[in-house]
């Protein structure tokens, strides 16, 4: 699940391609399944979204919550392509982006009535 935070005239009008070049990421990095796109987008009003100095209007916050189980090399692979990505199919530069991963065990996960830990997914989780 994907959480993105930026300036609301920012980022409404670019929050759909934004999904689509995150989806592309997930899917590329982590091998997710097409259908399984699950972003939230918090558009603020300028005066409830402080942040630092040197940043422009297009400042935006990434945060990914996921299974554990991905190595630190396939994380930062997946924080390295959304950069990437953001700034040349958005425009927006590296130093308007931040992202976080926060990983909890599958035992936390529920969906479909089950928990992370006894379903049978269509992807994996430790890679």
């Amino acid at each position: 699940m994907i959480t993105i935070y930026g300036i609301e005239d920012a980022l409404n009008p670019i929050k759909a391609r934004m999904s689509d070049v995150l989806h592309r990421c997930m899917t590329s990095i982590l091998g997710m399944p097409e259908d399984k796109r699950a972003h939230r987008f918090i558009p603020m009003d300028e005066e409830n979204f402080y942040y630092p100095g040197g940043r422009s209007d297009a400042y935006t916050v990434i945060e990914i919550n996921m299974m554990a189980g991905r190595t630190r090399q396939t994380q930062k692979a997946l924080i390295k392509s959304i950069f990437a990505a953001f700034k040349e199919e958005l425009g927006i530069d590296y130093v308007d982006v931040e992202i976080t991963i926060t990983e909890q065990p599958p035992h936390c996960w529920g969906f479909r009535g089950i928990t992370g830990d006894e379903a049978q997914l269509t992807y994996k989780v430790n890679i």
